[in-house]
């Protein structure tokens, strides 16, 4: 015997199994409201129209009236064009080939990744871009391609103000 106060890890737990619980008829007829309508049948037309949140039509609207969602302009309607800088949204602007404003150079961190990358893609059995020379090593021949500028990947660069720039790893200089 222990000398704790919890009974000391030998042997049982004090919990009542047999106490109070949900036993077979804790739950009513209603409670599984799909089953009670695959019971009863397909529902006739005008009936059933209420939902189990209390509001009739569809999601909670009315029949009729449909919510829309504002900007937090305090519900006034908007002009239905906008022009295209102000949809930028969460995706952000992208940015015109010739108006580029980062380095044309391929970062250390870029090409960390997309030789990492692509050398998955070849050691998933991708098609090699290149010629083999005997490599069998997927790190070296992903190292060939981008040296022979064969790596058919984007890198998008994001900049502060959320717009981005897109670049063909073809068309960045590697040194």
């Amino acid at each position: 015997m222990s000398d704790d106060e919890y009974g000391g890890g030998g042997g049982g737990d004090n919990y009542d199994y047999d106490g109070p619980g949900f036993g077979e008829d804790a739950f009513d007829d209603n409670y599984d409201l799909l089953a009670a309508d695959t019971q009863d049948g397909p529902p006739l037309e005008g009936e059933g129209d209420a939902q189990p949140n209390g509001f009739d039509g569809v999601n909670g609207t009315e029949h009729g009236h449909d919510h829309q969602m504002v900007n937090g302009d305090g519900g006034q309607s908007q002009p239905q064009e906008e022009p295209a800088a102000a949809v930028s949204g969460i995706r952000g602007e992208r940015q015109p080939n010739k108006d580029r404003v980062t380095t044309p150079y391929l970062t250390k961190y870029e090409r960390a990744r997309v030789l990492g990358t692509r050398a998955l893609q070849i050691s998933m059995n991708a098609p090699v871009l290149v010629p083999l020379d005997g490599e069998t090593d997927a790190l070296q021949i992903a190292i060939k391609e981008l040296s022979q500028r064969k790596i058919p990947l984007i890198i998008r660069r994001y900049l502060p103000d959320g717009s981005f720039e897109d670049w063909s790893v073809s068309e960045l200089i590697t040194d």
